[in-house]
């Protein structure tokens, strides 16, 4: 991985994601970096060769990865890893891949999981869209989580939400049969948008029935950017989809 900061802690250009020669994606995210610790950095030099996966472009053994076979969940967008942190420990029969851009929040779960002596997480610092296309084989998670992406509330920046009907179909792409895809938002006009992408996706079967959003589930924990957004007056919806 190149990393983002050099070893005396100051900020160097990040590695440019690819895009295909001729091909212009609009990207869903902005590298808003923030303030990088001696913590974090530290944890990028001694943890990342532990938990890290550098982004190849080519597919992945992930058996050889984890050293076993087991079901995958992928959570896309993890942001400062809390809710990774608490699935992998809950759930150790399963492996857990994060894909986050914002690199303070890497470095904060890097740190978490070598606290934890975690045997059933990696990482990736990339985009995650092209991490599916790429690396992640057709019919193969077990789980998609997507918590809290970014609203892009303003109006013209719409077409930047991650969630849209191209995405859709890629994640459906990546399920395998019986899989599932977990959202949450405490933004309703995004939840709004999911529920009109998602319940006319092929393939994908909304548990609550059309428009539906159950409680929020067990093994999703209530992060402290959710319980700032409640203080704040935002509701939250949580939308469970089924691979059919």
């Amino acid at each position: 991985m190149t990393n983002p900061f050099s070893s005396d802690g100051a900020k160097v250009p990040p590695k440019p994601f690819t895009v295909e020669p001729g091909h212009r994606r609009i990207r869903s995210f902005v590298l808003r970096q923030g303030r990088f610790t001696p913590a974090q950095q530290k944890a990028f030099d001694d943890q990342w060769p532990r938990f890290g996966l550098d982004y190849s472009g080519q597919p992945r053994d992930f058996d050889a990865v984890f050293g076993r076979h087991a079901p995958r969940i992928v959570e896309i967008g993890f942001g400062n890893g809390e809710a990774l942190r608490y699935s992998a420990a809950l759930d150790p029969a399963r492996d857990h891949i994060g894909i986050e851009v914002h690199a303070p929040g890497v470095g904060r779960l890097l740190n978490a999981l070598a606290a934890d002596d975690a045997k059933n997480v990696r990482l990736y610092h990339h985009d995650a869209v092209e991490v599916l296309e790429n690396e992640i084989a057709d019919a193969s998670l077990d789980e998609i989580r997507i918590y809290f992406p970014d609203p892009w509330h303003k109006k013209r920046h719409g077409k930047r939400r991650l969630v849209n009907t191209e995405f859709a179909a890629l994640l459906v792409r990546k399920l395998a049969a019986d899989g599932r895809l977990h959202l949450a938002t405490d933004w309703p006009d995004y939840a709004e948008q999911m529920w009109d992408v998602l319940d006319a996706t092929p393939g994908l079967v909304n548990r609550a029935g059309p428009r539906g959003q159950p409680p929020r589930p067990a093994w999703r924990p209530q992060t402290h950017f959710e319980t700032r957004g409640q203080r704040l007056g935002h509701p939250v919806f949580d939308l469970i989809y089924d691979r059919n």
